[in-house]
C-alpha cells in the first residue's frame, strides 16, 4: 500500500504548477492523477492548494469539491494564509467539514510570515486540541522571490520546543537541508518530514541526482535512527509518481522502513 502526504490539483488555468506538469509530460487532470495513483498502487492522497499564478493558493473550498469528487481517494489539507482573517475563515472552514480535513498547511518562504507569528496561534491551538498535523513548506521555493531565510528547516526548532503537542510535517524534507531538517526530527518526537518534491523533470543529471538524493535521505534517516517519521510525497505535479516511487527503492534502508515510509507513517499522522 501506498499514501501520498503531499498532492497537488486544480482545474485552473491560471494554476502556477501546470509548467512542471508541462515538463514532466503530465495532463495534470483530476481523472490522470487518479489514473496514476491507480497505475502505481497509492491508495490515499492528501490534497492540498496549488499556487495561482498571482501568488495566492487554490481556495480550501475548491479542495474540498475535489476531494469529494474523488469518493475517497483524496483527503483535504487547508492552506493557511497569515492574516487573522483567513486563519479564522480556515478554522470555520475546518468545524464544518470535520470528517473529512486532515491538517493544515503554511507556506514558509512564499509568505511574509514566520512559523512563530501570532498571527498562526489559534492555528495550532485548534490543530493541537484536534490532533490535526501542520505542514510547513521548508527548503528551496519554486519562485525565486521565495525567502529562504523562512523556510529554512531550523526556524521551526522554536516553535516545537514551544508547541510540544503539535504534529509538524517538514515538507520536501528541508531540502537541501537535509541534515538540518533530520536534526529536527531527531530532536522533537512530534516533527516528521515528507520526501515531496525532491526531483523534477528529469534530464541529463535526473540520475545521478536521484541518487544523490537517495544517499542524502538514507543518511538522514541513519541519524533519526529510523524511518519512524518520514512520509512519502509526490508533490504532483511537481514530481512524477514512477521518479517518486523509484526514489524510495533506492534508499538503503531496511524493507520495515520502506514500508512506514510508503504508508504506515502517513496512516498515523493523517489518521487514515
Amino acid at each position: 500500500m501506498v499514501i501520498d502526504a503531499h498532492v497537488h490539483l486544480s482545474e485552473r488555468p491560471d494554476d502556477a504548477l501546470i509548467p512542471f506538469a508541462r515538463r514532466n509530460g503530465l495532463r495534470y487532470t483530476f481523472d490522470e492523477l487518479l489514473s496514476t495513483m491507480r497505475t502505481h498502487g497509492v491508495q490515499h492522497g492528501l490534497l492540498l492548494s496549488p499556487p495561482l499564478q498571482d501568488g495566492t493558493p487554490l481556495p480550501n473550498g475548491d479542495v474540498i469539491k475535489l476531494c469529494r469528487r474523488s469518493q475517497g481517494t483524496l483527503s483535504p489539507i487547508f492552506t493557511v494564509e497569515p492574516t487573522k482573517k483567513e486563519v479564522a475563515s480556515v478554522l470555520k472552514l475546518a468545524e464544518q467539514s470535520k470528517k473529512e480535513v486532515k491538517g493544515f498547511k503554511v507556506r514558509l518562504g512564499y509568505i511574509k510570515a514566520s512559523a512563530e507569528g501570532p498571527v498562526f496561534g489559534d492555528l495550532y491551538d485548534y490543530a493541537e486540541a484536534e490532533g490535526l498535523p501542520v505542514l510547513f513548506h521548508t527548503g528551496d521555493t519554486a519562485s525565486r522571490s521565495g525567502d529562504l531565510s523562512l523556510s529554512h528547516p531550523l526556524n521551526l526548532d522554536r516553535l516545537a520546543n514551544r508547541r510540544e503537542e503539535l504534529t509538524i510535517v517538514l515538507c520536501h524534507f528541508g531540502s537541501p537541508w537535509f541534515e538540518d531538517a533530520a536534526e529536527l526530527v531527531y530532536k522533537h518526537p512530534k516533527v516528521y518530514a515528507d520526501m515531496s518534491g525532491l526531483t523534477t523533470g528529469g534530464g541529463t543529471y535526473g540520475r545521478k541526482l536521484s541518487q544523490w538524493l537517495a544517499r542524502k535521505v538514507s543518511e538522514a534517516i541513519y541519524f533519526i535512527g529510523g524511518a519512524e517519521k518520514v512520509l512519502f510525497g509526490t508533490d504532483y505535479p511537481v514530481t512524477k509518481y514512477s521518479d517518486a516511487l523509484d526514489l524510495v527503492k533506492l534508499l538503503d534502508v531496511e524493507e520495515a522502513d520502506r514500508q512506514r515510509i510508503l504508508w504506515r507513517n502517513a496512516q498515523k499522522v493523517f489518521g487514515l
